[in-house]
């Protein structure tokens, strides 16, 4: 197995990717480091009209199977820690429905890691039984559409919709 370093980053513009522009390179929790940032993202995808904001986080999903998987090859792992492209697309994903104020963003940034790192059903089957580019992104993907689900509720309570 080999180790994502600075100079195994820059071996790829796919594991540049992948591994977060170095965010997946920090010794401490590199899936929350990644997660953050998904926060520039979404501030970026949040310019845009609702379709497209949407569009584009599809194609960076899309875009992250293949650059994801790669670098996973690549590393000799099938979901190396250093991955974090998928931490940050999810987050973004979750930051476009969370309730518009800090304590909103805050809320889904908290349980997109909750759910990422915990893996209730069918986040942890998913982890488990998909392998490759798919499975390293789908997991997250699970993760950030049962926060958004949960935000979408809270988002109607919070604006006394619900």
């Amino acid at each position: 197995m080999r180790r994502a370093t600075a100079s195994f980053m820059r071996e790829s513009p796919l594991h540049w990717v992948a591994l977060g522009g170095g965010a997946g390179l920090s010794p401490w929790a590199p899936g929350t480091v990644g997660s953050l940032l998904g926060f520039p993202l979404f501030f970026l995808l949040r310019l845009l009209p609702w379709g497209v904001q949407w569009a584009l986080l599809a194609g960076l999903f899309a875009f992250g199977i293949w650059a994801c998987g790669a670098t996973a090859r690549a590393l000799e792992d099938e979901d190396p820690k250093a991955v974090v492209w998928d931490e940050v697309v999810a987050c973004a994903g979750v930051l476009l429905l969370a309730p518009a104020t800090g304590l909103g963003w805050l809320l889904g940034f908290g349980l997109f890691r909750l759910f990422d790192i915990w893996k209730p059903f069918p986040i942890g089957w998913v982890d488990r039984r998909i392998k490759g580019g798919l499975g390293i992104m789908l997991d997250d993907a699970l993760a950030a559409i049962l926060v958004m689900w949960i935000l979408w509720h809270v988002r109607g309570v919070w604006h006394g919709h619900l």
